[in-house]
C-alpha cells in the first residue's frame, strides 16, 4: 500500500546552506594547501578569465601587516570617493568579510550563489578551497564595476592563487617574517623569492620597511634582483623613499619630495610603517586621483579589526571589574610578538597598568618564538584552546610549550582567563593574542 505523497522538506535556512558549501569546497582537494598557479588558471579559463576584467589592481603580499597596508590604502582610496573592491583572508566573523564589492562587503545570498555558481562549474575537479574561493571573488568582481581592485595574497606570492593578473597597477611587499616554512622555505631570503614573485615586469613594486634580521638576511637584495630580472621599477623603505615618525604624525620622503601625514588610527608604532607604504603606493599609481587631503582623511579612519584593538564594549568586556582594559591582536608569529612587545614596552612608560595575557595558537606555530619578545614583559599568562579549531594547540601544551619564558597557567576558555586573571587584583590591561582565528572567536563571543 502506497504512503502517498510525502510533504515537502522546508528549504535550510540560508546560514546553514553557506556552510555546506565552504564544507564541500574543501573536499575537492586531499590538501588543504597545495600551492600550484595551474588548477587555478584553469578554473579561471573555465569561467571567462575574470581576471582579466578587473579595475587597476594593488596585489599585496608579505609576512605580516600586509593586511593593515590594505586596509590603509582602501581608507584613502574611499577618502577620495574611489569604489574599491578586496579580496583579503582569513576572515574574522563572518565569511563575507573576504570579498568586498564596490565597497561593501558580499551579501550572504549573493555569496552563496557565486560560491555554488563556482562549485558547479568546477565539476569536482581537483581544486582546493583557496583556489575556488579567490576565482569566486574575481568573477564576482569581474561583473561589478569599481575603480580598483586590491588583492591581498593567502600565503605565499610566486604561487598562491591571487597571482593571476598580468599587469597589476602596482605590487606591494610588506614585512618579510618566519611563517608557513614547510611551504614558502627555511630562511628569510626563500621566504623573500616566493612574496618577490608578485613582481610583474614594468609594474612598480613597493617595499614597506623590514625587520633587522631581514635586512641582516639579505632580503632587499632579493627584491632588487627580482625587479631588475623583470624590468620593474622598484621603490623599497630605506633607499628609494623613508619615513620618519614626526609629533603627532610621520613624514614620507620619496626621494624628490616630502610628505607630512598624520599618524594612522590604528594603535602601534609598526602601524605608521604600514601607513607610509600605503601612503608610497598612492602616491606611485594613483597621485592623480588620490589628493593629499584625501590622504590624511583616510589614514586618520582605516577600520581594520582584531590588530591592537581595544574593545571597550560588550559582554566580554562586562565580565571585567572597573578600571579594567582589554585588547586584541591577531599576531602569531615572531615578528607578531616583537610588535606586541613593543606596545607593551609603550604602555608600561605611558601609565604603568600591568599587563595580562591570553594566549591561543594554532599547532602549526612556534609559541617560542613568538614569546621569547614578550618575556619579562606580561605580569599573568593564562593560555586557552581556541574553540572549534581542530589545530589549537590545547590549554596545557601550549603552557608546557612557553615554560622558561613565560609563567603560563592553562585556563578553559576566554571567559574563565579572564576572571582569573582579574581576581583579587588592582586594574590592569589584558591582551588577548596568538591567532587570528582566536582573534575572530573573542569579536563573536563579545558581540
Amino acid at each position: 500500500m502506497s504512503a502517498g505523497p510525502q510533504p515537502a522538506r522546508a528549504p535550510l535556512p540560508e546560514a546553514d546552506r553557506l556552510r555546506q558549501v565552504l564544507e564541500r569546497l574543501g573536499t575537492y582537494y586531499p590538501r588543504a594547501i597545495d600551492p600550484n598557479l595551474n588548477r587555478t588558471l584553469r578554473l579561471l579559463h573555465d569561467l571567462g578569465q575574470p581576471q582579466d576584467r578587473l579595475p587597476p589592481v594593488i596585489h599585496i603580499a608579505g609576512t605580516n601587516g600586509k593586511g593593515s597596508t590594505l586596509a590603509a590604502y582602501r581608507a584613502m582610496a574611499e577618502a577620495s570617493g574611489l569604489r574599491c573592491h578586496v579580496m583579503t583572508s582569513p576572515h574574522l566573523v563572518r565569511f563575507n568579510e573576504r570579498i568586498v564589492i564596490a565597497g561593501n562587503e558580499i551579501s550572504s545570498p549573493d555569496l552563496l550563489a557565486l560560491l555554488e555558481e563556482v562549485e558547479t562549474l568546477n565539476a569536482g575537479q581537483e581544486t582546493t578551497s583557496f583556489e575556488l574561493i579567490t576565482a569566486a571573488g574575481l568573477l564576482a568582481f569581474a561583473r561589478t564595476p569599481a575603480d580598483l581592485c586590491l588583492l591581498e595574497t593567502g600565503m605565499g606570492g610566486r604561487l598562491d592563487a591571487t597571482n593571476v593578473v598580468a599587469r597589476p597597477l602596482a605590487t606591494v611587499i610588506t614585512v618579510i617574517s618566519f611563517d608557513h616554512m614547510q611551504f614558502l622555505g627555511s630562511s628569510l631570503r626563500e621566504i623573500a623569492a616566493e612574496k618577490a614573485g608578485i613582481l610583474k615586469p614594468g609594474v612598480p613594486a613597493i617595499i614597506g620597511p623590514q625587520t633587522a634580521a631581514g635586512e641582516a638576511a639579505g632580503v632587499m637584495e632579493v627584491f632588487a634582483q627580482k625587479a631588475e630580472e623583470l624590468g620593474a621599477p622598484l621603490l623599497r623603505c630605506g633607499h628609494e623613499w623613508n619615513f620618519e615618525a614626526a609629533g603627532q604624525g610621520f613624514v614620507l620622503h620619496t626621494g624628490s619630495t616630502s610628505y607630512d601625514f598624520p599618524r594612522p588610527n590604528l594603535p602601534g608604532a609598526h602601524q605608521i610603517g604600514n601607513a607610509a607604504t600605503a601612503a608610497m603606493a598612492v602616491l606611485t599609481g594613483l597621485s592623480s586621483r588620490i589628493d593629499e587631503a584625501a590622504m590624511t582623511r583616510g589614514l586618520t579612519s582605516i577600520r581594520w579589526p582584531g590588530r591592537l584593538q581595544h574593545l571597550t564594549q560588550g559582554p566580554l568586556v562586562d565580565l571585567l571589574p572597573p578600571g579594567w582594559e582589554l585588547w586584541l591582536d591577531g599576531a602569531h608569529n615572531d615578528t607578531g610578538g616583537a610588535v606586541i612587545a613593543d606596545q607593551a614596552k609603550l604602555w608600561a612608560m605611558q601609565e604603568g597598568k600591568p599587563l595580562s595575557l591570553v594566549l591561543g595558537m594554532l599547532s602549526t606555530k612556534d609559541p617560542r618564538q613568538f614569546a621569547a619578545p614578550l618575556a619579562g614583559l606580561a605580569a599573568q599568562v593564562r593560555t586557552i584552546g581556541i574553540p572549534d579549531q581542530p589545530l589549537s594547540l590545547g590549554a596545557e601544551e601550549l603552557a608546557g610549550r612557553l615554560d622558561g619564558l613565560l609563567q603560563a597557567a592553562p585556563a578553559a576558555s576566554v571567559v574563565k582567563a579572564l576572571a582569573s586573571l582579574t581576581k583579587g587584583q588592582p586594574p590592569g590591561r589584558i591582551l588577548i593574542t596568538g591567532s587570528l582565528y582566536l582573534a575572530g572567536e573573542v569579536l563573536r563571543e563579545n558581540s
